[in-house]
């Protein structure tokens, strides 16, 4: 999926809690003309914001995206998401698969107080960071990480690499 096809659910979501555009900036950090560039379909935000505007309304991630169930989205100069399972609330997480391009590094910064996220390497070797420091993780092994804390992903290889990603979210 291209960055001019992405659908961000914002103004329902805004709506819903019977927000302004002027609250919600006030809400999730993001610029009140942003969030308007984003609710007319004038911009596609990246991860980071979609990030802020997560934190801000406490969604999880896959709330704020329109999909299709087979198709990812590619966030400019960043990294590639596409949703295996959207957010349960009875098992309060939601999975990605998500990919960096060769050379590509992508920092997070801290989720909501309590998230906890699940990394397997699906098809390469990568670094993640978190506690401060970068570690690798080769193909075919896992890392759980404190999300709630500054953290990112790293490759620093010739090719594109695919993580499998749970976000878990405190009840």
């Amino acid at each position: 999926m291209t960055d001019d096809t992405i659908q961000i659910n914002l103004k329902a979501i805004r709506k819903q809690a019977g927000l302004s555009l002027s609250a919600t900036a006030t809400l999730t950090g993001v610029s009140k003309a942003m969030l308007g560039q984003i609710e007319r379909g004038e911009s596609s935000p990246t991860i980071a914001t979609l990030w802020k505007l997560s934190k801000g309304f406490k969604l999880p991630l896959s709330a704020l995206i329109t999909e299709p169930p087979v198709a990812g989205h590619h966030f400019k100069e960043s990294i590639t998401v596409q949703t295996l399972f959207a957010f349960d609330a009875a098992l309060g997480s939601e999975t990605f698969i998500v990919g960096l391009a060769a050379g590509l590094s992508h920092e997070s910064a801290a989720h909501r107080k309590g998230v906890i996220e699940d990394i397997f390497a699906i098809d390469g070797d990568l670094e993640i960071y978190f506690d401060g420091k970068w570690r690798p993780l080769s193909q075919g092994n896992s890392l759980r990480i404190a999300a709630d804390q500054p953290h990112g992903y790293r490759n620093l290889g010739p090719f594109p690499v695919h993580i499998h990603n749970t976000i878990h979210y405190p009840s």
